[in-house]
């Protein structure tokens, strides 16, 4: 029956502020720290051993109904950490094992394995500006 997993979808997500589409294909374990604000694409495909915290978003670069049937979300391979509001988009980009990606990181292309991707916010102080 289609459409209890998607009653079952809306249900949790207005539960929790988590939005996992029920097809996307997940492995074990999966563990998701603080999950408000998560969401997970139908065509997302998540690894064994990963672990992804509040705010991220596994999505698609554009959405369309002549899409409908191709892969628009991202792939998380095996063993790969994922901190909190990380944008990862498009249905070729992939994060390969054993991967970290650091919190507020934005990303439409791939990561080699082994990878640790972090955002550096470089703070500049004018001297009008300081302390």
């Amino acid at each position: 029956m289609p459409v209890l997993p998607r009653i079952l979808s809306e249900y949790a997500h207005r539960n929790t502020g988590t939005d996992i589409h029920p097809a996307a294909t997940i492995g074990v374990p999966f563990m998701i720290d603080h999950s408000t604000g998560i969401v997970i694409g139908a065509t997302a495909i998540i690894g064994n051993n990963v672990s992804i915290y509040q705010g991220v978003t596994l999505g698609a670069l554009q959405v369309a109904k002549e899409l409908a049937e191709t892969k628009r979300h991202p792939t998380v391979e095996d063993n790969v950490i994922i901190y909190a509001r990380t944008t990862i988009l498009g249905g070729r980009t992939v994060i390969g094992r054993n991967s970290i990606i650091g919190g507020s990181v934005f990303l439409t292309k791939s990561v080699e394995p082994y990878s640790n991707v972090f955002n550096t916010h470089q703070l500049r102080i004018t001297p009008s500006e300081k302390v």
